[in-house]
This record gives structure tokens, sequence and C-alpha cells, in this order.
């Protein structure tokens, strides 16, 4: 919901001015000016004049009234509608990797998974502009999500160097280019992100911890710790300059930072039903949401599937719809008077603020277009905000609630940077609000309190995170008092809703196809060894291979890792000698290291090489090997591979448990793991594991029988009559 001022109201609608303070004019006296005047009206109206419309003692005709809200409706929905086009253009041309959250694409990969271009500078220039685009659009997005995976692209992008395909190179960012390093790094960007949306450092540090990596080390807290601290100062310093009011809403509230802090914010033992009561059904609510955000993002996915134009179509149709629903269902809104104790002019007309006239007469303004009507933050801002009790009305705290629920959900999987976050703070201020409203006589806690609390019952039965969670609300809210009863809030909202769903990260992941590896092991892998998921045919090398052999593997398999073994006479038996990559395997081939005959060469082909030719490539300067023109001369030639293996790769025995091999395959970090026989006189490797012979799907294939071993989660499940979508 982007910033808009109020519709420009007609002429005849500003207030009339006051009357002097020695004759105030009095109710009825407005009556004795006002009767008269509607006699002459209906007179005038029983002869065919215009149709009027009055207000407070304004009159005006209603022909103009209809006019300027239609324009007003126009200028708002083509503005929505050009800029969900723009951001919806270049995420569909550009860098299709950029559309969504960004956190499931960081997540999976900090998990082992590479996915393409997630990490480019096409990605990073679309995921910020667009973002940008897609909230000004209106959207019901956030951008915390898109944050997060910006932070992680420029981690990918300094883990690689820069850029070489742009020309922004360092050789002293070429330390890192390295797996390990890099994937630090991305943790240390996504902390980042997090915290820069937030201003939340521990936040931002805990949330990377709880949900984004899957490898934590020692040493990487205190890096992604030094990290947040830099975005906390930087936020800081920024915020003071612009305190002048030189950078727009930056200095001036454009951070979503709350201060509900207030003397009368302790609690009592009575005030602890209606939390648990808002905790339980906020679980419910969010495992709503995850389940309706899946459903939907499964048929957004059959659209998108079809092309380009039907991508922008869907994008450009939400864009409308939300246009209709903001603009149109204020007037469902009573409108209220405004507040005596305010401290800012009301209500607003012109400028950003929190009274919204709409079409209300003067001195009243409408709470649903004020939410409406402005930024997510302010939005949030309004929610939380203590001693405002009454500002709201129910009718209108519901429809905002319900229209934020599902907007959210319709927003998310069209070809623009969406995050999540924040549309689930909103939609949760609005049902907290909602439960202080209906328990205001019962508690002691304002209605701000029940909003927070509210917020963070929807995070937890959405996000599934409890002290990141935690962390986060309380560095928004600056609200120490709160922490027994936010820690509350999400333990029990979180419970609640895993007894339904999986959280909305996971779901989005799944759906996405990306083979994300659990931390913990189904019990049907215990009953399985290694061997039983090592699929075949096994591609092998000798030490000395043949460029056709190398070739013809290459070019008629997938693996991105080929086992070595040693024949006689390079050994006296065969021999397990090491591990080669498939982009080492084009590198050689690309610089032509061939020999005549096969004999080893020995450390010193080295020589022909430099290190930067061996390391991670960007992710848009993958070689192919059906890019290399090789003749038939060179064809029957030979590459030593020696020099250029893994000769210490992680094995297991092919009578491993196979839940002990997902524990080393996932601790460590690996993308391969060779499979060797436990008697000697045999092949000295019998399979290679990935990552998707781990996965159910792959070993549940292959087991059936199995499928009755899996957690017997407490899992509710909707009858099938009323499954839908």
């Amino acid at each position: 919901m982007s910033v808009l001022t109020t519709p420009a109201l007609p002429n005849g609608f500003s207030p009339p001015s006051p009357a002097p303070e020695s004759a105030p004019e009095t109710e009825a006296d407005e009556e004795s000016l006002i009767h008269p005047l509607l006699n002459r009206l209906s007179r005038s109206a029983s002869n065919n004049t215009s149709q009027v419309a009055i207000v407070g003692s304004s009159i005006c005709p209603i022909e103009s009234l209809d006019f300027e809200y239609t324009l007003a409706f126009l200028v708002f929905a083509s503005s929505n509608f050009g800029l969900t086009l723009f951001a919806s253009l270049i995420t569909a041309f550009i860098a299709p990797a950029a559309a969504g959250s960004g956190i499931p694409e960081v997540k999976a990969y900090l998990n082992g998974v590479d996915a393409p271009a997630i990490f480019s500078v096409r990605t990073l220039f679309v995921k910020i502009v667009g973002s940008i685009s897609a909230v000004s659009g209106s959207l019901v997005i956030g951008k915390a999500g898109p944050m997060v995976h910006t932070g992680a692209c420029i981690a990918a992008l300094m883990g690689q160097g820069g850029s070489k395909k742009y020309g922004l190179t360092w050789k002293w960012l070429k330390y890192f280019k390295n797996d390990r390093d890099r994937r630090d790094l991305v943790t240390c960007g996504s902390a980042a992100g997090m915290a820069a949306a937030f201003r939340a450092p521990v936040g931002g540090l805990l949330f990377a911890l709880e949900e984004m990596t899957s490898w934590w080390r020692s040493a990487l807290l205190w890096r992604a710790f030094f990290t947040t601290a830099v975005v906390a100062i930087v936020l800081r310093a920024l915020i003071d300059v612009c305190l002048s009011g030189k950078c727009g809403l930056f200095g001036k509230g454009g951070l979503i930072v709350f201060d509900v802090t207030s003397a009368n914010s302790a609690y009592q033992i009575r005030d602890v039903p209606p939390v648990l009561f808002l905790a339980v059904i906020g679980g419910i609510w969010g495992s709503l949401y995850n389940f309706l955000q899946d459903r939907v993002l499964r048929i957004y996915n059959r659209i998108n599937e079809r092309g380009a134009a039907y991508k922008i179509v869907l994008a450009l149709t939400v864009s409308i719809f939300t246009s209709c629903l903001l603009f149109g269902l204020p007037w469902l809104a009573p409108c209220r008077p405004c507040p005596s104790d305010t401290s800012e002019p009301c209500p607003t007309i012109g400028r950003n603020g929190n009274f919204k006239k709409f079409q209300c007469p003067p001195g009243h303004y409408n709470d649903l277009a004020s939410l409406f009507f402005n930024t997510n933050d302010d939005a949030i801002k309004n929610l939380f905000s203590k001693d405002t009790d009454n500002e709201f009305h129910y009718l209108s705290m519901l429809i905002f609630f319900i229209t934020c629920f599902f907007l959210s959900i319709f927003s998310y999987g069209i070809v623009a940077p969406a995050g999540l976050f924040v549309p689930v703070i909103v939609t949760g201020a609005a049902y907290g609000r909602f439960i202080g409203m209906l328990f205001g006589s019962h508690s002691t806690l304002n209605h701000g309190l029940f909003a927070v609390l509210g917020s963070a019952s929807l995070l937890g039965g959405s996000m599934r995170m409890t002290v990141s969670l935690c962390v986060i609300i309380l560095e928004l809210t600056n609200d120490l008092l709160l922490l027994p009863l936010m820690m509350l809030v999400l333990l029990i909202s979180k419970t609640v809703a895993d007894a339904f769903n999986e959280n909305i990260y996971d779901l989005i992941m799944r759906a996405k196809g990306f083979p994300y590896l659990e931390g913990h092991a189904e019990p049907y892998l215990r009953q399985l060894a290694v061997s039983d998921v090592v699929t075949g045919p096994l591609q092998l090398f000798n030490g000395i291979e043949k460029v056709s052999n190398i070739v013809h593997v290459l070019k008629t398999t997938g693996h991105n890792g080929f086992p070595v073994v040693d024949e006689p006479p390079l050994s006296e038996a065969p021999i397990l000698f090491g591990l080669i990559l498939r982009a080492h395997l084009v590198t050689l081939l690309k610089k032509k290291a061939f020999l005549q005959n096969p004999v080893p060469v020995g450390y010193d082909a080295f020589n022909q090489f430099s290190a930067d030719e061996f390391a991670k490539k960007g992710l848009d300067h993958r070689d192919r090997v059906e890019n290399i023109q090789l003749t038939d001369e060179e064809m029957d030639m030979f590459v030593d591979l020696h020099p250029f293996c893994n000769t210490s790769p992680y094995t297991v025995v092919e009578t491993m448990s196979l839940a002990k091999a997902l524990v080393l395959f996932r601790e460590v970090g690996l993308r391969h793991l060779l499979v060797i026989p436990k008697v000697s006189g045999r092949i000295p490797v019998v399979g290679i594991i990935t990552r998707h012979d781990f996965m159910p799907e792959h070993v549940l294939s292959l087991h059936p029988s199995l499928a009755k071993s899996k957690w017997k989660r407490l899992r509710f499940k909707l009858h099938s009559g009323i499954k839908f979508f």
C-alpha cells in the first residue's frame, strides 16, 4: 500500500470560514440556515434542476461529486497499474529469479541448492527497483523478504570477486572465492537485510541462525553479529542526517520503527486468558494463511508456465482488483469525529497523515481510509499506537483484517518482487486490535498492545519462528514488559499451527521444487542402508582418460562429480584415487591440456593453469562442453586427471545407515558422497550419493512399503468433501 493522499474533494466540500468568537453559531442557527436551503432545493428539484449533495453546511452538485471521485479513482488505479506493469515487465524479461520474496531461494542455497541466477547482478538490480515499484503500486506486499535477498545478492557477488561481465571486480575479494566463504557471506548478507528492514540487529542475526542457515559455526556468529551491528550504525547515521526532512519518508518514519512503550503497559493475571485465546486463534489463522497461499501458488504456477504474457496479465489483474478494493471499501466505513487531543491536524488533506477525510464531512475522518491510503509502516504504527482505543471502529477493523488477509495471499506469487513479512504483520495487527476491542472491558491491556500480540500470533502461526520473531518485535516496539506474553503467544501459535501444516517458506520451497534437506531423519531411513538407494549406472573415469570418453560422459549425463579410479599398471590393484568435478573437466577440455600418450605428467600440469581458472565461476559465466570445439585428432588424445582430483573425498561404507549418511551429508554441507564396498576385491567405488537420493520422493519410490514408517505428526487434515483449489 503506497503513500497516497486522500482523493481531492470538490471545492464545495471545504469547510466554511469560522464564525467570529463573539457570535458562535449554534445547532439551532445552523438548522435555521439549512432548512430554507432545503426547501428551495426541493422546489428546484421539482422543476427538473440539477441534483445536489449537502455535506455539513456546504452544497455541491452530485454530478460534480461523482466526477471528482471517478477521476480520483482513475488516477489511483492507473498509477498502481503503471507501477505494477513496470515491476512485472522488468522481472519477467530481465530477471525472473527476482520474483517473489527471495527468502526461500536464499534458504535453499544455504542448504546446498544453488538455483540458477538467484544472485546475479541483474537479479540484484531488478530486486531493488522492482520491489520499490511493486510496493508503491499499492500491492499488499512487503519489502523485508526482498531486502534479505538483496543483502544475500551483494554478499554472493563479493564472494565471487564481483562481476566480470560488468567490469566490477576487485582482486582482494578473490580470497573469498570458494563455496564455504561464499556461503558464510550469504548468511551474513541475509542477516543484514533483515536487520535493515526492521532496524533490528539482534533480530536479524537470530533470523539467519534460526530460519536461514543449515550449517552454523561459532566463527560465523560473531561475523554475522558484526555485520548487523554495522547495519544498525549506518542506519542510525542516515536517519540523523535526514532528520532535517530533506530525505522524504526515510527521515520521518519511513523505517518500521514503532514505540509503544507506555507507563501503564503492565499486565495482570486476568489479561492472560484473552492473550491465550488470541494466540490459539492466531495459530489457526496462520495455518489457514499457509494453506491458502500454497493453493494459490499452485494455480499461479500453472498460469505463469504459459509464458511471460500470462505472467504480466496476472499481475495487472491483481493490481486492478486491489485498487478497486482499496478505493471502494472505505465507503463502507462510518465517519468518526476527529479526536480533540490529537497532535496533528484532523482531517489531513493534501498530505500524508493518519486522519484521512475521504468522503466525510468537515471535522470527521474515515478510519478505514486512514489505513488503506497510507504506507504499510504508518498503518502498522497506527495500529500499534497507544492511547488510540477510540480511533477505530469494529466494522473498519474487521474489513481491514479480512481485506489484508486475502489480498496478501493473492498478491504474492505474481511476477514481481514481493515479501510476506510486512503483510503478515499488518494483518496480525488488525486481528489483534479487533480481539482487543472484543475483550477491552475484560483486560487492562490497551488495543495497541493487543495489536502487537496479534502480529506475533500470526507471524508465529505462519512463519513458525520463535526466538528471532520475539526479538524482532521487541526491537520494533521497544517494550520489554511484553516479553513474557510475547513468548507465550509465539509458542502457542506455532504449536497450534504445526498441527495443520508446515511453515510458509518450506511450502514455497516445495512448490518451487527445491530439494531441501530437513534437519531430522525420518524413521524409515534407519531401516535402509546406503546401498539401498544407490542407483546406476555409475560413471567412472580412469586416472588417465581419453578425451573422447570424457566428452561423451559429460554430454550424456548431468552429474557434477565423477569418481576417479586407478587400475594396473598405475596401481597394483584397482583403487579409488579421488573425485573430480564437471567444472574442472570442462576447464581441462577448454584449455586443451592433452597428452599424446597415456603417461602421468604429475603436478607440473598446474603450470599451464592459473588458480582463477579453477575458482567458482560466476552465475552467468559457466562454460559448457557443447561450446568447446575439438578436432578428431584431439578427441584421440588423453588427459591426466590426477593433479586435478580431490584426493580425500567423503566416503561411507555401503552398509552404513541411510539416516547416519543424511546427518553427515547435511552437517558437513556436501554435494557428493562416495559409497565404497565393505569387502575388498570388488570395484573400489559402488556408487555416489547426492541430495536427491535422500529426498522422501526418491526413497519411497524405491521402497513404497516404508511409507507407513514416516513420522506420525499430529496433523489435522481437511475432509475430502471440503477441499478446494
